[in-house]
């Protein structure tokens, strides 16, 4: 069953046959591939996206559970002020190595900063505890959210 679902601004056209994952429908109706499917389980937040602001784990959200709500990718995170500050700090500070879990990182990163805008340490660890680096980029990822927190750097 194809259903209108808001993406990035846009209203797309998507596959939400019962069950099928809200990243399959991004990556494979709407082209969207920013998103990365790591473990299937929400375990390690790579597919991590945004619905009304949310970070949600879309590789196990039912692509009919979205319904009117906003979904914003990877893709448009850096059409807001925090996201593309975001964006600036992880290349300022050399964050992604493999790259790979990033896109759920910087998605992980601007919800705190949207949330808390002058996160502790503590909060940057709990808002991002469910997304994995396997390179270990966990202290350049905190140093960037206290980069953006304390006003530093090119991202403004």
């Amino acid at each position: 069953m194809t259903a209108k679902m808001k993406v990035n601004g846009q209203t797309r056209d998507v596959e939400v046959a019962q069950g099928r994952p809200l990243l399959w429908a991004l990556r494979e109706d709407c082209g969207l591939t920013g998103s990365k499917f790591g473990c299937g389980a929400a375990l390690c937040g790579a597919c991590t996206v945004h619905v009304d602001g949310q970070p949600v784990r879309s590789c196990v959200m039912p692509a009919q559970a979205v319904g009117t709500r906003e979904v914003v990718t990877i893709e448009a995170i850096g059409g807001t002020e925090i996201g593309r500050k975001v964006q600036a700090a992880w290349t300022e500070l050399n964050v992604p190595q493999c790259g790979y879990c990033q896109s759920g990182q910087v998605m992980a990163a601007v919800a705190l900063l949207t949330a808390i805008p002058k996160p502790t340490d503590k909060d940057i660890d709990e808002a991002l505890s469910g997304n994995i680096c396997r390179c270990g980029m966990y202290p350049r990822i905190r140093a960037a959210i206290h980069r953006i927190a304390n006003g530093a750097g090119s991202a403004a």
